[in-house]
C-alpha cells in the first residue's frame, strides 16, 4: 500500500474509535452521574518509509493515533427528587461502592436500602462509609444527610459516606455500570453533599450529535479519498505495463 493510503486508514481507525466514544456518549445522556469521555489525538512520526516504486530519501510520514480517551469531569445539572436517600455531590469527590470486584468510584447518586437494611446504589452494591457499609434497622426513620456526608435517622449517626478525592481524575479508569476503578482516593477537601437530588449526566446532546455528523463526514471523505487512490494506482500499473510491453 502507499504511505498515502496507510495514513488515510491510520485517521480512519482513529475516527471509527472516536465514533465509539461519542455513541457511548449518546447512549448515557440519560445516565445519572455519567461523566462524558473525548479522544485525544497525536501525530506519530515514521523515521523510515518509502513506496518502493520511487528512488529517493526517506521521509518521515505522519500518522494519525488515538493518545488516549480523556474524562470530562465538568459537573451535570442537578435535579431536586425530593427522596431522602438520593445525594448530589457538589465538587470533585466520588461515591466509594464495594462490588465484587473490588472498591469503585461513582457519581451516580440515587441510592436505595436493600432487603438487609444497608444502604446500596442501583446496582445493588453497598455505598460505604468510612467505617465500612451503611446500614439501617426497622426502627429508623426520618433519614437525613449532612453536607458532610453524615447519615443519621431518629436513632442517631449511622455512619458517614466515605467521599473520595482526587487531584487527578484523569487517572481513573472507566468501568461498566457507570463506575471508575483507580487508586485509593484522598478526603473530601471541596465535596459537599446535597440530600434529596441527584446529579444528571453532563453530556450535551447536540454538541455530540454534532461531533457525530462531523466524524461520519471525514470517515467518508477518508473512504472517498481512498478509493481515488486505489483508482489511480490502477491506472499508473496498467500504463506502466503497456510501456514496459
Amino acid at each position: 500500500m502507499e504511505n498515502a493510503q496507510l495514513v488515510t486508514l491510520s485517521r480512519q481507525i482513529a475516527l471509527q474509535h472516536q465514533m465509539d466514544v461519542v455513541a457511548n456518549n449518546m447512549a448515557n445522556i440519560n445516565t445519572t452521574g455519567f461523566k462524558a469521555s473525548d479522544l485525544m489525538f497525536e501525530d506519530y512520526l515514521m523515521p523510515v518509509a518509502r513506496d518502493n516504486d520511487f528512488a529517493g530519501m526517506d521521509r518521515r510520514v505522519h500518522f494519525t493515533q488515538d493518545w488516549a480517551t480523556m474524562h470530562d469531569m465538568s459537573a451535570g445539572s442537578v435535579e431536586q427528587t425530593g427522596d431522602p436517600l438520593d445525594v448530589a455531590l457538589m465538587g470533585d469527590g466520588f461515591l466509594t461502592v464495594d462490588t465484587p470486584a473490588g472498591e469503585r468510584y461513582t457519581r451516580a447518586g440515587a441510592l436505595t436500602i436493600d432487603a438487609n437494611g444497608t444502604l446500596v446504589d442501583l446496582n445493588g452494591n453497598p455505598v460505604l462509609g468510612t467505617s465500612g457499609a451503611i446500614k439501617f434497622d426497622d426502627s429508623d426513620i426520618d433519614i437525613t444527610i449532612g453536607s458532610d456526608g453524615t447519615v443519621a435517622t431518629n436513632n442517631g449517626a449511622k455512619g458517614k459516606l466515605a467521599i473520595a478525592q482526587f487531584i487527578d481524575p484523569q487517572i481513573l479508569v472507566r468501568e461498566g455500570d457507570n463506575y471508575f476503578s483507580g487508586p485509593a482516593g484522598n478526603a473530601p477537601v471541596t465535596t459537599r453533599v446535597m440530600q434529596g437530588a441527584i446529579e444528571r449526566s453532563n453530556v450535551s446532546g447536540v454538541t455530540e450529535l454534532t461531533t457525530m455528523i462531523r466524524v461520519q463526514r471525514a470517515y467518508q471523505s477518508l473512504a472517498s479519498l481512498m478509493q481515488k487512490q486505489d483508482e489511480l494506482r490502477g491506472t499508473a500499473i496498467q500504463r506502466l505495463g503497456e510501456v514496459r510491453a
